[in-house]
């Protein structure tokens, strides 16, 4: 049976498409069949008529998994809003019986599953039709969760208030990961004690712009999956 996990962030562009590719590109590395998946997406291009999951490319490039990008997002959009919006534009209002059985599809095939959520924890999928939130698709789905945060500025507000929210739902949270970090910069490291202290969750890793693997030990971070 295949583990997961749920990749949520404090704010849209916070870097989770590029944290969750260091993330299976670490899983890949060590000899894991891993996969990737995510409800919906937005800000997407055509490419001779055809809408291309960019963030799935995005994952592909860079942890260096063959997954088939068919299989990685049920629900594509062009346009660059909430994913509730989109639909209501262009049409295909996300269905949540749909996004559980393309999900269990990449989980029969895998053995670690990273789900990639859409922009912040309060995102609504779909809104008109049936009202449905990124909650909603991690509890459908029964995952954990792992946090993206920048590490600049304004950081401890966003992470604290993303972190309560989430405890409010009963939504599990397994540690918090800092994006754009500076490593001897002053703020930055301070903000990471004091949202660990803030929160009580673990800092599991620091990424800096432009790095290519993820400093936590592929052990370590597939322990953090479930069944």
């Amino acid at each position: 049976m295949s583990k997961q996990i749920f990749i949520t962030g404090t704010g849209t562009d916070v870097g989770k498409t590029f944290v969750t590719g260091l993330i299976l590109k670490k899983l890949q590395e060590s000899g894991r069949s891993c996969g990737y998946y995510k409800a919906a997406m937005s800000g997407n291009e055509r490419q001779n008529g055809t809408l291309i999951p960019g963030d799935a490319v995005s994952v592909k490039r860079c942890s260096g998994i063959s997954q088939p990008l068919a299989e990685m997002c049920p629900y594509v959009y062009e346009h660059a809003v909430s994913p509730h919006l989109a639909s209501r534009l262009e049409g295909s209002p996300v269905r949540l019986d749909v996004v559980e059985e393309g999900f269990q599809r990449v989980c029969r095939t895998y053995d670690y599953v990273t789900v990639e959520g859409s922009g912040g924890i309060v995102c609504p999928l779909c809104f008109d039709e049936t009202k449905i939130g990124l909650e909603d698709v991690i509890k459908r789905l029964g995952l954990s969760c792992l946090l993206v945060a920048h590490a600049g500025l304004g950081t401890i507000n966003q992470v604290v208030l993303t972190v309560e929210y989430m405890r409010a739902r009963s939504i599990p949270l397994k540690g918090i990961i800092f994006n754009h970090f500076h490593a001897g910069n002053v703020m930055e490291e301070d903000n990471l004690r004091m949202c660990k202290y803030l929160t009580g969750l673990n800092v599991l890793a620091c990424v800096e712009d432009g790095a290519e693997q993820l400093e936590l030990e592929a052990d370590d971070l597939a322990s953090l999956y479930e069944e």
